[in-house]
């Protein structure tokens, strides 16, 4: 069984935060798979989306202590909730005239766009879960691999499940933040599920 987990963690939109968040991650000896980050539909929040491998008992551990960076605002492990899960990648592959149609047509089989053609090369352009881009991989990888880019997971639970602060509390806890500059003796962060 695997022990990569998804962590969730909406965290204000600051100066710093990113760095503090991988400095708890490197502090506690968890690799951290893949990291993406991005606006949320709340102004002033960013989320991230943080692949992770540890035992749940340890991944537990690490959501509490998130929560005493006083920068993140909610922290969830969607691992076991049922999720959608993707990543995007861009693929160079290299091919010479004479290999593009072959390299174009498995692309098309693998659901991948073609983002730019060049004499020498084609870049696509995939997206799915990480299986699915690692096979899009292995089928491209004899032509040549000239470069690649992958976001890392995006991730959110499944039906009416989401992992969101709610307005008015958001808004007091910023408030809070900006009068204090922290959250006193760690206290736990006011959101609402």
């Amino acid at each position: 069984m695997s022990n990569k987990h998804t962590v969730i963690a909406l965290v204000e939109d600051r100066p710093g935060v990113l760095n503090r968040v991988a400095s708890l991650f490197r502090r506690r000896g968890f690799n951290i798979e893949s990291l993406a980050v991005g606006q949320t539909e709340q102004d002033g929040l960013s989320r991230m989306t943080i692949v992770v491998d540890g035992s749940t008992t340890q991944v537990e551990q690490v959501e509490k202590q998130l929560y005493k960076l006083i920068d993140v605002v909610k922290v969830a492990d969607i691992t076991h909730k049922g999720m959608v899960a993707r990543e995007l990648a861009l693929i160079k592959v290299r091919c010479s005239n004479g290999k593009r149609g072959e390299v174009i047509q498995l692309a098309g089989v693998f659901g991948a766009h073609v983002a730019d053609v060049s004499d020498s090369s084609v870049i696509l352009e995939v997206v799915g879960d990480g299986d699915h881009i690692d096979n899009v991989l292995r089928t491209m990888k004899p032509f040549g691999i000239a470069e690649l880019a992958r976001t890392g997971r995006l991730a959110m639970g499944r039906g009416a499940s989401t992992v969101h602060v709610d307005d008015a509390k958001a808004a007091a806890a910023a408030a809070a933040h900006a009068r204090i500059g922290h959250r006193p003796n760690g206290a736990m962060p006011y959101v609402s599920d």
